[in-house]
């Protein structure tokens, strides 16, 4: 963080490599709460929740116990904590995606966890099997220390955003396939399944996970298509009109690209108020969905 601000600098360039290969350790973590947990609509039993020292699968339930899979990025731990009393931790440290996936595998069968989950990394191309994968080996503590502090900020100002909707709206989570945290708001209207190709992701997941119209918005470290940490929303399906906009937001931008309104992270770390002006962009976003779309706001918003 800087001397003034808890917004800390995330510039990609510092940090690629360490991302790439955090962004893998969360797949395995992740896959293991897919494998192990009850289905939720919209994927909504497979993401991670921001905690006050790092990110949390929450309890996952296990025969008549639960457990737990936290990233600690305060003391750098991976620790497994079960209702029972079981406990295992492994330091967070440069290590090979393989040797991370063998050793989640070993710790959690110390614990009597079993999950036998598909190792192939979801939503990235040319990927490589977790067992396989010896190129993604980095672990830079301070950058990821910096990330998981600029996504306290981002978690409390999403919860702030996902307040104000009373309609139908996802919690504020993180998924582990894209590498972003989001939050969407719903019309109530179901939606068409989307075309387009996901990298290792079948039609028939796409399909559920965008079954309803939806705005929603998310948080990029650096990946995503933008190559820098930035703020994104978008529309499901986009309403006519929606990239074409004026936004009242500095810097804030509709990448056609993309199909997405981009604000940079840095605007809003820059900013003097960056909580009124993230939440500006993503409230004039959000109204430029719900208006072209004719969304019943007087039903779903707080008044």
């Amino acid at each position: 963080m800087t001397a003034n601000s808890p917004w800390p600098p995330l510039p990609l360039s510092e940090w690629a490599d360490t991302c790439d290969t955090l962004h893998l350790w969360t797949q395995v973590v992740g896959k293991v709460r897919l494998f192990l947990t009850p289905y939720v609509n919209h994927w909504w039993n497979v993401p991670l929740y921001v905690t006050s020292r790092g990110l949390s699968t929450s309890p996952i339930p296990h025969t008549v116990r639960t457990f737990e899979i936290l990233f600690d990025f305060v003391d750098h731990q991976l620790r497994i904590e079960a209702s029972d009393g079981a406990t295992e931790h492994m330091a967070l440290r440069p290590m090979s995606v393989a040797d991370f996936y063998a050793e989640v595998m070993a710790r959690l069968g110390k614990v009597g966890i079993q999950a036998h989950i598909w190792t192939m990394p979801s939503e990235i191309e040319n990927a490589i099997p977790f067992e396989l994968d010896r190129d993604h080996a980095q672990y830079d503590a301070a950058m990821v220390e910096r990330f998981w502090q600029a996504l306290v900020q981002v978690d409390r100002l999403f919860k702030l955003f996902r307040a104000r909707f009373i309609g139908k709206v996802s919690p504020v989570h993180f998924f582990w396939g894209s590498f972003d945290l989001a939050v969407t708001r719903f019309s109530g209207r179901t939606a068409p399944a989307p075309g387009g190709v996901t990298p290792n992701v079948a039609p028939w997941v796409m399909a559920e996970a965008y079954s309803h119209e939806v705005c929603s918005c998310g948080f990029w470290p650096g990946n995503g298509g933008y190559g820098r940490a930035a703020f994104n929303v978008y529309a499901y399906p986009e309403p006519a009109g929606f990239g074409d906009t004026p936004l009242r937001t500095p810097e804030a931008l509709y990448d056609k690209g993309l199909g997405q309104f981009i604000l940079p992270y840095d605007a809003v770390r820059q900013s003097p108020n960056p909580d009124e002006f993230l939440l500006g962009f993503l409230q004039e976003t959000y109204e430029a969905a719900a208006n072209l779309g004719k969304w019943d706001r007087q039903t779903l918003e707080r008044q």
